[in-house]
């Protein structure tokens, strides 16, 4: 039986949303994984959000590994839906991997957008006056630990396109993410919890 990853990320908001998780279902499945993407049970769940909500979570627990698109989205930082499932599995003690096509360091970003400005001590803010870390992550430092503790990493590789959708997707870094999963993780090496 093949491992099953979780393939969480904002992709679920791209207008080809299926399309794309099924050619990163299909990605996992060249590596011998089975890929679990959030719209997978849309039709038998209905629209409402609880429904929605208990079938990701239900997806969520017959994973073996987290998969977590960690591209910006909506601003600086990673989709809130995709780090609520990051810390599902954390809880869940399953290993976790982290991928993007942004490869600045969050403050790096926020600088790059004029939100971030110094103080006379050195100490980084925003532009509402609200302190920035400084640890020179990808993002803010629970995602970046949760994924590091569990033995994962965050692979970030540029998408070389105009087109927003496939940098969002990030597929260049989703393969290399994919990658480092497939040489590190051997079906003896998970133990569903």
């Amino acid at each position: 039986m093949a491992l099953k990853i979780y393939l969480a990320g904002p992709d679920v908001f791209l207008a080809d949303a299926r399309r794309v998780g099924q050619q990163k279902q299909q990605m996992c499945r060249e590596l011998g994984f089975e890929g679990l993407f959030p719209l997978d049970n849309d039709a038998a769940v209905g629209a409402d959000a609880a429904s929605i909500f208990r079938a990701n979570c239900s997806l969520m627990r017959q994973a073996d590994i987290g998969s977590f698109n960690l591209t910006p989205f909506r601003g600086p930082s990673a989709d809130a839906g995709t780090v609520f499932e990051l810390g599902f599995l954390f809880a869940r003690g399953k290993p976790l991997y982290g991928y993007t096509s942004a490869v600045k360091s969050y403050r790096e970003r926020l600088a790059a957008a004029g939100e971030l400005h110094v103080d006379p001590n050195g100490q980084p803010y925003d532009r509402g006056g609200y302190a920035v870390e400084h640890f020179g992550l990808s993002d803010n430092l629970m995602i970046v630990r949760a994924i590091e503790d569990s033995g994962g990493v965050i692979t970030a590789v540029e998408e070389k396109t105009g087109e927003a959708s496939t940098s969002l997707a990030a597929f260049q870094a989703f393969k290399a993410c994919l990658k480092i999963i497939s040489e590190r993780i051997k079906p003896a090496d998970v133990r569903r919890a």
